[in-house]
Formats: C-alpha cells, sequence, structure tokens
C-alpha cells in the first residue's frame, strides 16, 4: 500500500488521472481540491501522509500553497506538478515541496522518492 494522498488540481480531467493512476499504484485517494484554498482546508481536515499539488492554481500558486502546508509540525510529503518545466528552479526546495515532476511522467514517477512509503506499481 502506498499512503493517504490529497490531489490537488484546477482540471476535473487531470485529478481524475491523478486519482486513477495513484490508486492503480496502491495509494488511497481521500480527497480532491481545485484550489489552493480549498487544497488548505482540505489538508487540514483530511490530514493527507502526501500532497499531489499543482503548480498552477486559479487564486494562488502551488508554491505558495506548499509553503503553507509545509510549515510546522505534521506536514505531507508535497510533490509538485505541472505541465511546464519548473525543475530546475529553486524555488520548489524553499517552498518545502520534496520534488518535482511533469504531470507527463506521473504513470513513471518513483513515489518511494518523493513520499514516505513503498513504491507500489506491483498491480493488484
Amino acid at each position: 500500500m502506498c499512503c493517504r494522498v490529497l490531489v490537488v488540481d484546477d482540471d476535473p480531467h487531470f485529478r481524475q488521472l491523478a486519482r486513477d493512476v495513484l490508486e492503480h499504484r496502491g495509494c488511497v485517494v481521500v480527497g480532491e481540491a481545485d484550489s489552493g484554498a480549498a487544497a488548505r482546508s482540505a489538508a487540514e481536515r483530511l490530514a493527507p501522509d502526501a500532497v499531489l499539488l499543482d503548480v498552477r492554481l486559479p487564486d494562488e500558486s502551488g508554491f505558495e500553497v506548499c509553503a503553507a502546508l509545509t510549515e510546522g509540525g505534521r506536514a505531507p510529503a508535497v510533490l509538485l506538478v505541472s505541465a511546464s518545466d519548473y525543475g530546475g528552479c529553486g524555488v520548489v526546495a524553499v517552498c518545502g515541496a520534496r520534488g518535482f515532476a511533469l504531470k507527463s511522467d506521473l504513470v513513471d514517477i518513483e513515489l518511494a522518492k518523493y513520499w514516505p512509503v513503498a513504491d507500489a506499481r506491483t498491480p493488484r
């Protein structure tokens, strides 16, 4: 089993794709959010182990949301994603994210590299 994940993206199609991929890999998607404000509320309410967080949200940047989610005590492990490559950007480390990945690479991402769980690629 993977971990309890909150998926944050303003595109409902990507949220469904991410849910399908993560659940196939053994993760439990405990919730979804489509904005920074909704992400903060859902994270507080659901206390996920990990967050898959889009960099571009309608109300604020994913970098700002990540910084807010990762400050303090028991913070979730955040993996930032985007259709654009921000991987070389130093902001990724500064905002508290465990890493960055392109959305197009979601199927192949080694989750254990970013989230405190075993990689669960084996089919159920």
